[in-house]
């Protein structure tokens, strides 16, 4: 079935490039620079960004996302994820995977040039309280939120389909710290236990809050306007990601486990199905990965140890 699988293929890059017809040059580029990055082969985020689960634990990651009014402001005032929800992804993309695979100075530019784009995302908000609270996107409490969500997105989803991870969740994310660092976040997690406490937090000071407009964004979320082609291993995807959510997430976001009375789904293998599928059409490796190691063979190998300092 070559052709099915061409078509397959066609439409999963369409889809994670924002439409591009040819590999994005920004991939290409990261062959280019001085050092390793500030992680490398054999390191926890190499093995977690690695993974097909990171189509998954996106997902999971916009939905935990949604439930604080401030970071739902942002999104919904001042971005076309309706009229361009792809381009969006496209642009997260290239930032999550050059700050994983880049070397330090791509990493700093990537992020500097996203905070800077933040500096315009401004507004008001109702917080979890009923009160009306200005919002910034570079306020170092929304920036550490988002951090929050998507490290704990994509470490849950790792530890459900992919592989062990080096070092454990801890070192994961001990190293992605780095990354909220390079975003503003002042007091990123640097263990799985830090990662729960500041998760449960939000919760504990009712700052999470599911609104009307949570719940429609939910709904987007959910049926977004995909290819026909790639619609049911989607739903197969989102319904992994609701699996895998705290229960009160769930909960808040009006989400519930695919059962049928009593019987649940065998969804967490159905997903796993279909994670294997997008592996064996796109590949196991990452093209990000590919062109760092080429880089970090020109450089001689040489590895960088991942530290505090960003």
């Amino acid at each position: 079935m070559p052709f099915v699988a061409d078509a397959f293929r066609s439409r999963l890059n369409d889809t994670f490039t924002g439409g591009a017809t040819e590999r994005p040059a920004w991939i290409d580029e990261l062959e280019q620079g001085t050092d390793a990055g500030f992680f490398g082969p054999g390191s926890a985020t190499w093995s977690v960004h690695g993974g097909k689960q990171t189509i998954l634990a996106g997902v999971r990651a916009l939905l935990v996302q949604a439930l604080h009014p401030g970071a739902l402001a942002g999104v919904a005032d001042h971005s076309r994820y309706r009229e361009d929800p792809f381009g969006r992804l496209a642009g997260t993309i290239r930032w999550i995977y050059t700050v994983s695979h880049g070397d330090t100075t791509a990493a700093r530019s990537a992020s500097a040039w996203v905070r800077k784009l933040h500096e315009r995302v401004r507004g008001e908000y109702v917080d979890g309280h009923g009160v009306t609270k200005p919002y910034a996107a570079n306020d170092p409490d929304l920036a550490r939120w988002v951090h929050l969500a998507f490290t704990d997105a994509f470490l849950r989803s790792a530890q459900l389909w992919g592989d062990p991870i080096p070092g454990g969740a801890d070192a994961y994310v001990r190293e992605w710290a780095i990354a909220g660092r390079l975003m503003g976040v002042e007091d990123a997690p640097e263990s799985d236990a830090e990662l729960r406490a500041q998760m449960n937090g939000y919760l504990d000071r009712g700052e999470l809050v599911a609104t009307a407009r949570t719940l429609d964004v939910v709904r987007f979320i959910k049926d977004p306007p995909l290819a026909r082609l790639l619609r049911p291993g989607y739903r197969a995807l989102f319904d992994g990601a609701v699996v895998s959510l705290d229960p009160r997430h769930r909960s808040m976001l009006g989400l519930r486990t695919p059962a049928v009375g009593p019987v649940e789904f065998p969804v967490r293998r159905t997903a796993g199905v279909v994670l294997d599928g997008i592996g064996a059409v796109l590949g196991h490796q990452p093209g990000t990965e590919r062109a760092a190691l080429v880089r970090i063979a020109r450089l001689g190998g040489e590895r960088r140890i991942p530290d505090a300092t960003v």
